[in-house]
């Protein structure tokens, strides 16, 4: 699914006439799905415009499209409008101007059940039923959708073990997880009915290092076997390097550009070439600490 680069960062550190070069590496995943436009997109934004009913504009003019089996992030600041752009893609939010298409028919004429329940949905907070053990908060959407009790119980069992969680977490609730096992459920809940789109909104945005790192390795081995159509928000750079097909850069409610990582990681554009500046400096200060 996802090729792999190293970044090299070469930097020069300043200090009157002297300069101290630094050269440190890092792994950042290129995940190029295998992405074919003939074969048409499965989100489509056109001209997209949305609107407080106060009339402050969130977004603006959003174009983009998001093709079968790649990893759409969208990148940007807090109050960007990544979150907004996702949401009016299930219709939790409806455009004020413009047309959101999924799977080639406008959202706004879809009956919104019906298309909920073809989209997975994961957010940072994970919003697991506290009163539903496991196996119940992981089956609801088959359940809705009549599935058998027995292929519901199968069905969960599997998604337990694709996100790396013990089948005998199936009887707990939500209070009795850590913080990355409540996500690895919302994870397994968003592909329970195997929906072909999934919206993740910071999913992993909340979790310390070493389980954050856990669970995106995680997500890219469920996307190489399942290439899903996922749309990622992210603020951090270096999750979006890791796991997108493609990078969304947005600002002020507007798209800036969309490049892909290798691209972005040499892109020209202002606020691109900022966010990389920013990733490198911290990498650099990191490698630097302590030394003269």
């Amino acid at each position: 699914m996802a090729a792999w680069m190293t970044l090299r960062t070469q930097v020069t550190a300043r200090s009157g006439a002297s300069s101290l070069p630094a050269s440190h590496s890092t792994s950042v995943c290129l995940a190029e799905m295998d992405r074919d436009p003939h074969n048409g997109p499965t989100i489509q934004f056109r001209n997209v415009s949305y609107a407080l009913p106060t009339g402050q504009l969130i977004l603006s003019g959003i174009n983009f499209d998001v093709f079968p089996g790649e990893t759409l992030v969208l990148l940007g600041r807090s109050g960007s409008g990544k979150t907004t752009t996702l949401k009016l893609i299930n219709r939790l939010l409806s455009p004020t101007a413009g047309e959101v298409r999924v799977e080639g028919s406008a959202a706004t004429q879809e009956d919104v059940v019906r298309l909920r329940r073809r989209i997975g949905y994961v957010i940072q907070e994970v919003g697991l039923f506290p009163h539903f053990t496991v196996e119940r908060n992981v089956g609801l959407v088959p359940r809705i959708e009549g599935w058998p009790e027995e292929k519901i119980r199968r069905r969960t069992q599997e998604l337990l073990q694709m996100v790396g969680l013990e089948p005998t977490l199936a009887s707990r609730y939500p209070h009795q997880l850590s913080g990355g096992q409540r996500q690895r459920v919302g994870v397994a809940r968003a592909l329970a009915a195997d929906p072909a789109i999934l919206l993740m909104d910071e999913p992993f945005g909340a979790l310390d290092p070493l389980t954050r790192n856990e669970l995106q390795h995680q997500f890219l081995s469920l996307q190489q076997r399942f290439h899903k159509t996922v749309v990622f928000v992210t603020h951090d750079l270096n999750e979006a390097l890791r796991l997108g097909s493609r990078i969304a850069l947005m600002e002020l409610g507007k798209l800036v550009t969309i490049l892909s990582p290798e691209e972005f990681l040499h892109s020209s554009d202002p606020l691109a070439a900022a966010y990389v500046q920013a990733f490198r400096s911290g990498l650099d200060s990191a490698a630097n600490r302590g030394t003269s």
